[in-house]
C-alpha cells in the first residue's frame, strides 16, 4: 500500500552540494588537463581552420560549425607550449561562452572523469606559472595529475599578460 507524503515531509534525493564534479578530459604535450563537461558542446576531429589576419598567435584562425563560425583557440601556444608539428593532428573541444562558440585545440581528448569535490585542490607553488594563469586547481588521480582549467580566463584576451 503506497502512502500519500506530504511535499514538505518528503525525503530529498538530490544534494545540497554536488559530492562530485565531473570533467572532459584532454592531453596537451601528455599533460591532462579537464575542464567542466557543462562547458562544453562538442568534441571535433581535425578541422579547416581559416587563418584570421592581425589575431593574436594563440588564436589558429576559425571554423564552420554546421554553419556557425567558430573562433579556433590553440591551447598550447596559451599555455606557453610548443606549436604541435603539422604531421600530427589534433582534436578541438567546442566550448559555449556567453553565447559565442570556441574550438579550444588539444592534442586528444580523453575521457569523461566523475571526481569528489572533496578531492580538488588549489594550485600548488610547482605548477608551471603560466598554466597557473589558467587554472582554477588541480585533482591528484592515482598515476597522473589533472589540471583543472578556467574557460574564461583562457579566453579572455584583454587581460595583460
Amino acid at each position: 500500500m503506497n502512502q500519500i507524503v506530504p511535499a514538505g515531509k518528503r525525503q530529498s534525493t538530490e544534494l545540497a552540494a554536488p559530492e562530485t564534479q565531473d570533467f572532459v578530459t584532454m592531453f596537451i604535450e601528455g599533460q591532462l588537463f579537464g575542464i567542466p563537461v557543462l562547458t562544453v558542446q562538442d568534441v571535433l576531429g581535425p578541422q579547416k581552420i581559416t587563418r584570421i589576419p592581425l589575431a593574436p598567435r594563440e588564436v589558429a584562425g576559425s571554423l564552420n560549425l554546421r554553419g556557425r563560425i567558430v573562433t579556433a583557440i590553440d591551447v598550447r601556444l596559451r599555455l606557453g607550449l610548443k606549436k604541435r608539428a603539422e604531421e600530427k593532428k589534433g582534436m578541438s573541444v567546442v566550448v559555449d561562452m556567453g553565447g559565442e562558440l570556441y574550438s579550444l585545440m588539444v592534442d586528444s581528448v580523453g575521457e569523461v572523469l566523475s571526481l569528489p569535490a572533496a578531492k580538488f585542490e588549489r594550485n600548488p607553488p610547482t605548477l608551471d606559472p603560466h598554466w597557473r594563469e589558467f587554472s582554477i586547481g588541480i585533482y591528484r588521480l592515482d598515476d597522473k595529475l589533472l589540471v583543472v582549467l578556467d574557460v574564461g580566463k583562457l579566453l579572455d584576451f584583454t587581460r595583460n599578460e
